[in-house]
């Protein structure tokens, strides 16, 4: 079957054909470097680097293209807008390019952790300001944006009078223009009393005196709106209309729904043919935020350290637990789950390092039930990928074929059973799904010999350290070999173990 992908924009399933043929234009929204990233970010680049993966095992080319917002003017729902960046660096006492560049590199170890692959293009939003100028001028000199005290907003009423604004996101835009829904005090905190309509968006924020982060425009010293941001660098390195775009849910308003707009008056034509929304992450049921108490970063996560976790968790444990989730639909992490991700990956690691290890010599009498039932399982790892990269499915077959991998070692049902082709099939396909698709790697490559006596000595280092109440010594040795990759986990019977990630 050919590959299928649900559509956000027209919200059902559609037979995929590349604007290219043989090549893949993917974008997909990254992160903003103001701070550390933590568990839901690791959904939508964990979704889309599997993404990418199986268009390459399906042999098209693809150019990924994964931004680094490290500027910008952020209007969320639910949220006085903000420049991230400078108010942290405000916070953090650091140039805003030192924290940009602190927490850029936090990023890319945290996805090496993941074994994620490198986006063949990785822009950053402050290296592309003059393309964001230059879009803007675009808009302004067709009529579908305004100044006003140097900064410039997008003119959503304008816009929607000749295009379905609110397509994506299933806003109504009577409801968006409606100004008298939007709270008095914040509009004017925000400038918002600016814009013509409550709806309108800021292509470019005029910077107060206190402001850092600035740059010289047509309308005065500023700073760009997110949006434009992402519009700019897709059109650049992906042309005006690329396949595949895309990101969290949490995006599709107002920041893709606003990305469409700006695109579609600049480049006369709708930008993404395919838009892919991962679904959110919740924790015991409750949606993840500060105001929970519930947000756990990525170190936080591979070391344990976190009041919610009882010990670390592998990145590999982590990956899998995401992986056994369908990318559309709600995913409730635990640690709990964590745990039984992690039994799970292990009872499935086990039984893959039987199969690479298993040979036929001679074929015996072939029971013909069990070598088609095999042969069936495997076909559908190609077709449930297909079927929106259904990850979930591929993996059930998996643990169906486990039991009978473990009875081939154990001698309860003769290898020659099977037929030799049978058994290469399923070498091969658990190496191109597990390993090359999946991106799973084993989560104990890093046990080895030479460095258990080093690892014992610090181990026992900081084990002293603790029981003389200096957790300064003990959470810095333990910090220090996270970031080299090395994850300590303490359990819960006071021993400690450690691994590569």
């Amino acid at each position: 079957m050919p590959l299928q992908i649900y559509n956000s924009y027209t919200r059902q399933k559609e037979i995929f054909e590349s604007v290219t043929p043989g090549h893949v234009g993917m974008y997909v929204c990254g992160p903003t470097v103001s701070g550390e990233s933590h568990l839901g970010h690791a959904r939508p680049y964990i979704t889309f680097d599997v993404v990418y993966r199986f268009l390459q095992h399906k042999k098209y080319k693809v150019r990924y293209v994964r931004n680094i917002t490290d500027a910008g003017h952020f209007e969320e729902e639910g949220r006085e807008a903000e420049d991230k960046v400078s108010k942290k660096a405000q916070l953090e006492k650091l140039e805003p390019m030192e924290l940009v560049q602190k927490y850029t590199n936090l990023f890319h170890w945290a996805m090496k952790q993941f074994n994620c692959i490198e986006p063949s293009i990785e822009p950053t939003a402050t290296g592309h300001i003059v393309e964001q100028i230059g879009m803007i001028e675009d808009i302004i000199a067709k009529g579908y944006a305004y100044e006003v005290n140097g900064s410039v907003y997008f003119d959503v009423k304008k816009y929607a009078a000749s295009h379905d604004y609110g397509k994506l996101s299933g806003r109504v835009i009577d409801e968006l223009l409606d100004s008298s829904n939007r709270d008095s005090v914040t509009r004017e905190l925000d400038g918002q009393n600016e814009k013509r309509d409550a709806a309108d968006f800021a292509l470019w924020k005029a910077a107060p005196p206190e402001h850092i982060m600035r740059w010289k425009s047509p309308w005065g010293e500023g700073f760009p709106g997110w949006h434009i941001e992402c519009s700019a660098m897709a059109t650049k390195y992906l042309g005006a209309t690329f396949d595949i775009h895309g990101g969290g849910m949490d995006l599709l308003f107002p920041h893709h729904e606003s990305e469409i707009a700006q695109s579609t008056i600049c480049n006369h034509a709708a930008p993404v043919k395919y838009w892919i929304h991962n679904n959110m992450i919740t924790i015991n049921g409750r949606k993840m935020g500060k105001s929970y108490n519930n947000v756990i970063k990525l170190t936080e996560l591979f070391s344990g350290d976190h009041p919610l976790l009882q010990q670390a968790f592998h990145p590999m444990t982590v990956r899998f637990f995401i992986l056994q989730s369908h990318y559309r639909s709600t995913l409730d992490f635990s640690n709990d789950a964590l745990l039984a991700s992690e039994k799970a990956l292990k009872r499935l690691w086990e039984a893959y390092e039987i199969l690479q290890k298993l040979t036929i010599e001679n074929e015996g009498e072939i029971n013909q039930e069990l070598d088609e039932k095999l042969n069936n399982w495997l076909q559908e790892f190609e077709m449930f990928m297909d079927d929106d990269f259904s990850s979930p499915k591929v993996i059930a077959n998996m643990f169906e074929m486990a039991p009978v991998i473990n009875s081939f070692k154990d001698g309860i049902i003769p290898v020659n059973s099977i037929r030799s082709a049978t058994l290469a099939l399923m070498q091969e396909r658990f190496k191109t799904f597990l390993e090359e698709i999946f991106g799973l790697t084993a989560t104990d490559s890093g046990n080895n010999e030479k460095m258990k006596p080093v690892m014992e000595l610090l181990l026992e280092l900081r084990k002293e350290a603790k029981a003389k109440k200096d957790f300064a010594t003990s959470d810095r040795i333990r910090n220090q070999l996270n970031a080299i990759g090395i994850i300590i986990k303490d359990e819960k019977d006071g021993n400690t173990s450690w691994g590569l990630a």
